[in-house]
């Protein structure tokens, strides 16, 4: 079987994917997910001319003053009344300015006698100073948050003050992770010969913490056909996905009971390093996932496939993983005909990639803080050399 590039299978991947329904949620229900629509202000922001300073609102053409103060304006407490020439309001951060006033003395180069305004420094320099304009930050109509961008606490801040309490989102995902194996046990058990604790269950809930989702753990799954496609015949979720038994070998039961359960495998075996014999299909209304066994390649094809899946089921505008260039600072040797993601670190600013790269070894992939890609057939690199790097949270 042909090995497929890592790219088209994350688009086939895509295309199992069924439509998911939107709901309208509050904003604070809406942190971590992607806007289903275009977010349009409702208000403009500021709705009027706002103090940037504590300090006096004038009329720039009566400098250098004197300035007869008549009243005070606030935040929240604007000064009713209309200024006139040679006149001055006290007036503070945020609060709106009076009518007839267009720049703002600051009180630290100001001096007050009775009820007079002396002007002590330089004042404003120029007409509109210390003044934030309405409209400086956005006007009714335009776009706070395009549809498919991620729903930030600072996105979240900017539709609240655009006058939104709930926003549309996709409903939450249903994950089922399934671990598979007769020699995996709970981690904390007491472990008899051959046996196993279990990590990479723990490890993709973990990953999908910060997710919109709902996490349905399936536990393990002993490598008998007939449990296991029980298992997976009775699952209500969006996407399954299980680690472990994604081979060949006599007691890699995945495929043969995804068929058995009535799914189907789209693509088999990727040209990836770690994470060779991932595959996908569907079963009802799911999309499957089947996993690498080995810790590592587990980890990178979740981060390059389960993520971005559900990033995409669930609105993203661009739900790929995003990376960064960086420096070599060692030599890398040429590369076959599989993507590696090598296992690294960033060092005061360059990529260094971890001595040993075998797929079991979670404490290197504890360390690493990176994963550098090497594409097909890469040239070896040397010091310097710019790579792609996919930042480890």
């Amino acid at each position: 079987m042909t090995l497929l590039p890592v790219a088209d299978a994350q688009a086939r991947l895509f295309a199992l994917a069924p439509a998911i329904t939107t709901e309208t949620v509050p904003l604070a229900a809406a942190v971590g997910r992607w806007a289903a629509a275009d977010v349009l202000a409702r208000r403009t922001q500021p709705a009027s001319d706002l103090s940037a300073m504590d300090g006096y609102a004038i009329r720039y053409a009566d400098r250098p003053g004197p300035f007869a103060l008549i009243g005070e304006s606030a935040a929240g407490r604007p000064f009713a009344g209309t200024m006139a020439a040679g006149e001055t309001v006290r007036i503070f951060t945020g609060a709106a300015m009076p009518d007839g006033a267009d720049s703002v003395l600051v009180q630290e180069e100001a001096s007050r006698e009775g009820d007079t305004i002396h002007l002590t420094g330089d004042g404003p320099r120029r007409h509109g100073g210390n003044v934030r304009v309405q409209g400086l930050d956005f006007h009714d109509g335009d776009v706070l948050v395009a549809k498919g961008e991620r729903l930030t606490p600072a996105r979240l801040a900017v539709t609240a003050i655009g006058g939104h309490g709930v926003l549309p989102v996709a409903r939450r995902l249903r994950v089922a992770i399934a671990a598979t194996g007769d020699e995996l046990v709970p981690a904390g058990r007491d472990l008899a010969p051959g046996q196993l604790p279990e990590s990479n269950g723990l490890m993709l809930a973990a990953m999908l913490a910060a997710l919109p989702v709902e996490v349905i753990d399936l536990g393990i799954i002993p490598d008998d056909l007939a449990i296991m496609t029980a298992a997976f015949a009775g699952i209500d979720a969006d996407i399954l996905v299980t680690t472990g038994g994604a081979s060949v070998g006599d007691h890699d039961l995945v495929r043969p009971a995804l068929d058995a359960a009535g799914g189907s495998l789209d693509f088999w075996k990727i040209a990836l390093r770690p994470g060779k014999p991932m595959m996908a299909g569907r079963l009802g209304g799911a999309v499957v996932l089947g996993l690498p066994g080995n810790p590592v390649s587990a980890f990178v094809t979740a981060q390059l496939f389960l993520l971005p899946l559900i990033a995409m089921m669930s609105g993203a505008r661009d739900p790929l993983p995003t990376t960064i260039a960086a420096p070599l600072g060692e030599p890398l040797p040429a590369n076959d005909h599989r993507t590696d993601y090598l296992r690294g670190e960033l060092r005061d600013g360059q990529a260094f990639a971890s001595t040993i790269q075998d797929s079991s070894m979670l404490r290197t992939l504890a360390r690493a803080t990176c994963l550098i890609l090497r594409p097909p057939q890469a040239a070896a690199a040397q010091i310097g050399d710019s790579a792609e790097i996919l930042i480890l949270a």
